[in-house]
């Protein structure tokens, strides 16, 4: 019995990974090689842009500034009991 399970187990381990190597082949068979333009190097220089103050408190009970409010719809009420 024992070796039965373990027959199937071993056949189903190599049926799936037949069927990833099959899926890995397809996938780079199927692929295209499409012609691209030859890569060119270019250099660019940017200016970092300048740097402003965000809006967050540093006070602690002021609150978040970036946190929106939250509006969330009332408890429903049922009579006790119900569900």
């Amino acid at each position: 019995m024992k070796s039965n399970r373990r027959m199937a187990r071993r056949i189903a381990a190599a049926v799936g990974g037949t069927a990833i190597v099959a899926m890995v082949g397809l996938t780079a068979a199927c692929g295209t090689d499409e012609e691209k333009a030859p890569e060119t190097s270019t250099t660019t220089s940017t200016t970092a842009p300048s740097v402003s103050p965000t809006e967050k408190s540093i006070n602690p009970t002021g609150g978040n500034l970036f946190t929106p409010p939250v509006k969330a719809p009332p408890a429903p009420t049922a009579l006790p009991g119900d569900n």
